[in-house]
């Protein structure tokens, strides 16, 4: 059986006087040498504090050894604390009180249903408790795997030879060559040991769902609360594929957020299905917010295919399927029953993507928010959402996960997975789906912890970016802050008080301080319906000067851009930089001194700006990549002409009005496809754009989100999609080093080129 901790138990001892010389000291000693004589590890600590630090930081402990009869330290939590701490993080985790001399009637209930055992360490042998001991941490061990990593691990320890693909044998072939064998010592041999081929049927199939592969995906169905969880492993993109093509087909309408990842466009250009658009609202940072719930009433909806020139197309207008972006890019969060109660009165099938919001269901912060929160409905729509377990879990890159809630049409297996099987490879990775597997146990055992954990750092950062803003403003001076409350309600005084007075208690535990409320001017997003949206604490956009609260530029401002290639510079790397907020992402991962790194980073950008420090000392790479165009230039020089230049070409402005309109699509997404394959194409620039027809999406990053589906009108050589367009070509030929990155768009000697159809002679 293949073990947490290389074949070794860790155990945790918890003795104050470990040393003394005292008869329970001395029966404590024997019992640790008669443990260590079972290959056992163990860690000795003197004080429940110490005591609570391992637990809180080692998860490989295995068990834990607690002395009732401590005395406790000042400033250290009793027993009791102690043993609500670990069942916070671990409620399986063998613990077993010691004492020499409690009675088992003295000690109180609340501690003794936390543990599972009590042992007098003068009445019985060391040798017997130690088995006892070994044999409860033995029983804990042997479900700590979930299924399928389980398999995988104990399957790779058999060293069989191998007679299959791939060609590598377990890592042998990479032992002939230097490189080769450079490779093999970089990953280790396990994880080619457990690279193997479908052929292997101990770990079971991934296309027929079969063996630990299967009890995989019904373990993960259980743990995100789905009646069926399918393991992907092309990431979201390919789930969001599969969905499409098992519920939508040629010429079905499919209602689709504008605010959707390009892998949506794709799907429908696959599929056949006639997009009709749900337009989400922005704000002035460009923003994006959530889909209004005007926009999904009944009534909307039909107008919104009414008045679609693609519904022509359609056999039918009744819309079978809806895609809503959940939670999106930065971090707004939808209230998924009211969603559910609107759109579900136009269509029986709704998917939700959440590939950044895998964790949602195991915090109570996100009650209500995320597509499996529903109690199951036999009269209720199908439910739909994937997950990018790679993105904010913590599972391989490429690694997703599907979730099904069946409800009203839902698709039977047999045909989702004929989906299933025309988009995964027949040589799937398999420490990938092992990765899903123990991302999901991950959850299941610690999700509440690990979620709290993040959004009590993601929550202290934020406090500090905005106590230090204030404290700046305070004295007309200037400093960075976060996109989020400037004031929250206090529920003991019944009164608003600045977000970073406000606890972090109450900042981490109350959803009602991270909601948008209806005209609050912190959000931009007007009267939008109250408990409608929530802001997710642990997506973080710092924003930089230069935006007005009410929209419009400041008459002085600092280029998000810039503060991402300074903090590159120091080895930070952003989610996302808009034109003025970069996004960080509070994964789990994040720590304290991760993020008080960021602090210091912008305390020194704040200074080397102030003081105007040359830019071959801050941007050396941009320096000596473009000595010419930036020669002679500081910090603040190159702060001042970018922000002018945005001022002058609108650049924040056309990026709200670009979006803010639906293109007029002369073809629907399969058509323009067709005529790509075809190749009655052609590359035209920005300057005789007007009025073509895109043969591809044209996707601006960040946050990827397309201003342009294939076949549809570029519309006015003035109107706000070129417009928007041009406004970028202009910028990057101003400023080398700072180009944007826009699919669909190639750039020839500066010039922006996107392929249109040709025109019909």
């Amino acid at each position: 059986m293949y073990e947490i901790d290389p074949f070794q138990i860790k155990i945790l001892l918890v003795f104050e006087d470990f040393e003394a010389n005292t008869a329970a000291a001395r029966a404590v000693r024997m019992l640790e040498a008669e443990l260590e004589e079972e290959d056992a590890v163990i860690e000795v600590v003197e004080s429940n504090c110490d005591a609570e630090a391992v637990i809180v930081s080692d998860p490989s402990i295995q068990c834990v050894l607690l002395n009732y009869d401590s005395i406790v330290d000042k400033g250290c939590k009793k027993a009791g604390e102690l043993l609500k701490i670990i069942r916070k993080r671990n409620n399986d985790l063998p613990v077993f009180l010691l004492s020499s001399r409690a009675e088992a009637s003295e000690i109180p209930t609340n501690i003794l249903s936390q543990v599972n055992d009590f042992i007098w360490l003068l009445e019985d042998t060391s040798d017997f408790i130690a088995g006892r001991i070994i044999a409860a941490t033995e029983r804990y061990r042997e479900f700590i795997l979930p299924p399928m990593f389980k398999s995988l691990a104990e399957f790779a320890q058999i060293h069989e030879y191998s007679w299959h693909t791939p060609g590598h044998t377990g890592g042998t072939a990479f032992l002939r060559s230097p490189a080769g064998r450079a490779f093999f010592n970089f990953f280790g041999e396990p994880v080619f040991r457990s690279d193997l081929s479908i052929s292997v049927g101990e770990v079971g199939s991934l296309l027929d769902h079969s063996g630990p592969i299967g009890e995989s995906e019904k373990y993960i169905a259980r743990v995100f609360g789905a009646d069926r969880s399918y393991t992907v492993t092309n990431g979201s993109s390919t789930s969001n594929r599969v969905i499409l093509m098992a519920s939508v087909t040629r010429n079905q309408v499919c209602l689709c957020d504008r605010n959707c990842h390009k892998s949506v466009e794709h799907a429908m250009t696959m599929s056949g299905a006639v997009p009709t658009y749900l337009v989400p609202v922005r704000n002035q940072y460009g923003i994006i917010g959530p889909i209004l719930p005007e926009r999904l009433t009944k009534e909307a909806v039909k107008k919104s295919i009414k008045d679609n020139a693609l519904s022509k197309r359609a056999k039918d207008t009744n819309p079978v399927h809806a895609i809503i972006t959940n939670s999106t890019y930065d971090g707004l969060c939808y209230n998924v029953k009211r969603v559910n109660e609107l759109l579900g009165q136009s269509v029986d099938r709704m998917h939700y993507d959440e590939a950044w919001y895998g964790y949602a269901k195991f915090n109570t912060m996100y009650k209500d928010r995320f597509a499996m929160s529903e109690a199951k409905k036999n009269n209720g729509p199908t439910i739909f959402a994937t997950q990018s377990t790679h993105k904010l879990l913590a599972a391989f890159s490429q690694a997703s996960m599907i979730h099904i809630r069946d409800g009203k049409n839902s698709i039977p297996h047999a045909r989702f997975n004929e989906a299933f099987m025309m988009h995964a490879s027949t040589s799937p990775f398999y420490p990938i789906i092992a990765s899903n597997d123990v991302s999901a146990a991950m959850m299941d055992k610690g999700g509440e912890v690990l979620t709290e954990d993040s959004i009590k750092e993601a929550v202290s950062f934020r406090r500090a970016v905005a106590r230090i803003n204030a404290e700046y403003a305070s004295k007309k001076d200037w400093f960075f802050n976060c996109w989020q409350p400037d004031t929250v309600m206090d529920p003991k005084s019944k009164k608003k008080v600045p977000f970073y007075e406000a606890s972090e208690e109450l900042l981490s535990t109350n959803p009602d301080c991270w909601v948008l409320k209806p005209k609050a001017e912190w959000h931009g997003f007007g009267d939008i319906e109250d408990k409608y949206c929530m802001l997710d604490p642990i997506k973080v956009s710092v924003t930089t000067p230069g935006i007005l609260t009410r929209g419009g530029l400041d008459k002085w401002g600092i280029p998000a851009s810039i503060l991402t290639a300074y903090l590159d510079n120091k080895g930070i790397v952003v989610e996302k930089t808009t034109d003025f907020t970069i996004l960080f992402l509070f994964s789990l991962g994040v720590t304290k001194g991760k993020w008080g790194t960021l602090i210091n980073a912008l305390f020194e950008f704040k200074k080397d700006y102030d003081n105007n420090t040359p830019l071959e000392r801050v941007l050396p790479s941009l320096m000596s990549s473009n000595p010419e165009r930036y020669n002679g230039m500081g910090l603040k020089d190159l702060a001042n002409e970018m922000f002018a230049a945005m001022s002058k070409l609108g650049t924040t402005k056309a990026l709200s009005d670009g979006f803010s309109v639906l293109p007029y699509p002369d073809y629907s997404p399969v058509e323009a496809y067709e005529e790509l394959v075809k190749g009655n194409v052609e590359s035209v620039k920005l300057k005789d754009m007007a009025n073509r027809t895109v043969a591809t999406g044209v996707v601006p990053y960040p946050p990827g989100i397309p201003l342009m589906m294939p076949g549809e009108n570029a519309g006015s050589g003035k109107g706000p999609l070129l417009g928007y367009l041009k406004a970028l070509e202009a910028f990057d030929n101003l400023f080398p080093g700072f180009t944007h990155d826009t699919h669909g768009v190639e750039v020839k000697g500066g010039d922006y080129e996107i392929l249109c159809i040709k025109k019909k002679k």
